[in-house]
């Protein structure tokens, strides 16, 4: 992994090379090796061509070593940027001035040294250029001249180097942008799986409780009463809540996506199956004036209430239970109220399963909350049920 990572270090250098690179060393080795052959021979000397032919052979190092030793190579072409710029006193041919500044401009244009490591470079050849036409009496016109056309030239390659650095920020920009895009596709794609598996679980919790209610009342007709016909009858609508729900497992994740009915209609749809199929009184009231909600407060209020009437079959069979809806100015609040069980409450005795845990986490989403308590009673026949309220800003 460590071997790896060094790898990436490694690569993430070339990668950053501006896609003409190539062609601007070409270039400049082109002429730089054409610089020599086609100087005059009066005008370079012996000193001045060893001075040359380093300038150039750290020019071919520098391009050597510039993927393999970055670091290196940069410092080989300081080196030829200052042995060419000390040459220009003495080569009064315009061969010296032309390798100084073909090495400045590569220097000045490349994104890896620091600005500081630049101008420390362009201010000692232009240094040592002025000390070296001093020191070959040349005229100030000449010396000044080179000196300015050094300057031009780094600043026009700073001016380059600034436009490769905004544009290679512009694609680590679109990357990160690109790989912000993924995550979130990703996380949307996580939460759609969460969703999907919070319905599938609704659905069939809702579908398999009603089931053991009716199997279990179908199994005490049969065998404790021997009421044949009546047992059958509710086998036939266990077999038929068992296809219900099959039904509506296949159909939960399109329904996410569909149009949702209003909710007063779908409560009171659901709450007259489940009278039916729980041979039980429920009660459906609203308070308020009914309103369009969102999808998704229609879906959760919903499936919170069949949870809740599930749980009130199971754990108080045979009781009323009361289903209000009441649309408030700025809330949505159902309330789902059941009779006392067999043991007094209308909870279960022992641990229950993930029904109101599920219900406050689908409530969460909405930004609602839900509460679950005893009934304190506001008759002698109420007392010891239980409720469930749930209370959503809309």
């Amino acid at each position: 992994m460590v071997h790896t990572a060094l790898r990436a270090v490694r690569r993430s250098w070339p990668a950053s090379l501006s896609p003409g690179w190539r062609v601007e060393r070409l270039i400049g080795t082109v002429m730089m090796v054409a610089a020599l052959p086609t100087a005059r021979p009066d005008a370079v000397t012996g000193a001045a061509w060893v001075s040359l032919g380093a300038g150039l052979a750290c020019w071919l190092v520098f391009v050597r070593l510039e993927l393999r030793s970055p670091v290196a190579a940069l410092v080989a072409l300081g080196v030829s940027s200052l042995t060419a710029a000390a040459t220009t006193g003495p080569v009064d041919d315009g061969t010296a001035m032309i390798m100084a500044c073909v090495g400045l401009a590569a220097l000045s244009m490349h994104t890896r040294p620091s600005p500081l490591w630049i101008i420390a470079i362009t201010c000692a050849a232009v240094v040592a250029g002025v000390a070296s036409g001093a020191l070959a009496q040349r005229s100030a016109g000449d010396v000044l001249g080179n000196a300015a056309i050094m300057l031009v030239v780094v600043l026009l390659g700073l001016s380059r180097r600034q436009y490769r650095l905004e544009a290679g920020h512009a694609r680590r920009l679109l990357e990160q942008t690109r790989r912000a895009q993924a995550e979130h596709a990703r996380a949307a794609a996580l939460d759609e799986r969460t969703r999907i598996a919070r319905e599938l679980h609704d659905v069939l919790a809702h579908s398999l409780g009603a089931l053991g209610v009716q199997l279990e009342l179908a199994d005490a007709l049969l065998s404790e009463k021997g009421d044949v016909a009546a047992g059958l009858d509710r086998v036939r609508r266990a077999r038929r809540l068992a296809a219900d729900g099959l039904a509506e497992a296949r159909h939960a994740v399109a329904a996410l996506r569909e149009d949702v009915p209003p909710l007063t209609e779908a409560l009171a749809r659901l709450a007259a199956a489940h009278g039916d199929d729980h041979a039980g009184e429920v009660r459906f009231q609203v308070g308020g004036t009914p309103r369009s909600l969102p999808p998704a407060i229609t879906v959760c209020l919903l499936r919170t209430t069949r949870e809740a009437l599930t749980n009130a079959a199971r754990h108080a069979p045979a009781t009323p239970v009361t289903v209000r809806l009441d649309y408030r100015p700025d809330a949505v609040r159902l309330e789902v109220r059941n009779g006392p069980g067999a043991d007094g409450s209308g909870r279960a005795a022992g641990p229950g399963g993930y029904g109101l845990e599920g219900m406050r986490e689908r409530l969460a989403l909405v930004g609602g909350r839900l509460v679950a308590s005893e009934v304190e009673g506001e008759s002698t026949e109420e007392a010891g049920g239980w409720q469930v309220v749930a209370e959503v800003p809309a």
